[in-house]
């Protein structure tokens, strides 16, 4: 199993982080505690994407904490990241998997316990269990599960799972005593003014609750 710490796991928004960019944001956010990282833009050209995935990976070096390229194979294994984000209209697992090899991280959103119990745990190492909640960040997301219905998608999963969609620090509590192994953040971090102080809140909520 390719292990990854979902504590508080960090979806940069280019549009959320305009002010000091995606490196940047990622690189305050991990000294207050953010435990990975995700790129993610539908709007980028390739070359673009890839531009930005080499300034993020840069920015994260010697940090220990891997990043992450939603929906873009061919990107993922040209910067050199240490993980793949698949959605369910994305490519296949297996497929996924014969094209990074067997070391990526490879994680697939799930949204319904039946899309959880799916999973293969040979090829997929953790899944995004959501949306919790509506959120502004991801337009057209499937209906939100609430805690109960993370509940029952973490349950149904045979791999870990970081809750997705809406999650704030006040719901660090209800995901983790749902069975989540951390949060994951966009506009919780991405956009404020201390993106570093932001991710330090937030890890302190997930270790909280944990710990309790």
């Amino acid at each position: 199993m390719r292990e990854i710490d979902l504590s508080v796991y960090l979806v940069l928004d280019p549009g959320l982080c305009e002010a000091i960019g995606m490196a940047e944001t990622a690189a305050r956010a991990v000294t207050g505690g953010v435990t990975a990282v995700q790129l993610r833009d539908k709007t980028a050209g390739q070359a673009e994407f890839i531009a930005a995935g080499r300034a993020i990976k840069a920015a994260l070096a010697g940090t220990g904490v891997p990043l992450i390229v939603n929906d873009n194979v061919a990107a993922a294994i040209e910067i050199g990241a240490e993980g793949l984000h698949l959605g369910q209209g994305d490519m296949p697992a297996h497929e996924a998997r014969m094209r990074i090899g067997p070391d990526m991280i490879l994680g697939i959103s799930v949204e319904t316990p039946d899309h959880a119990a799916a999973i293969d745990a040979r090829l997929v190492d953790y899944v995004g269990a959501g949306p919790v909640f509506a959120t502004a960040t991801k337009p057209g997301h499937a209906a939100p599960t609430g805690l109960d219905g993370l509940a029952a998608i973490i349950a149904a999963a045979p791999v870990p799972a970081v809750a997705i969609g809406g999650v704030k620090r006040d719901h660090a509590a209800g995901a983790i005593a749902a069975g989540a192994a951390g949060i994951a953040v966009v506009s919780a971090i991405c956009g404020r003014p201390d993106p570093a102080r932001a991710a330090r809140v937030l890890a302190h909520a997930v270790k909280k609750a944990k710990d309790t």
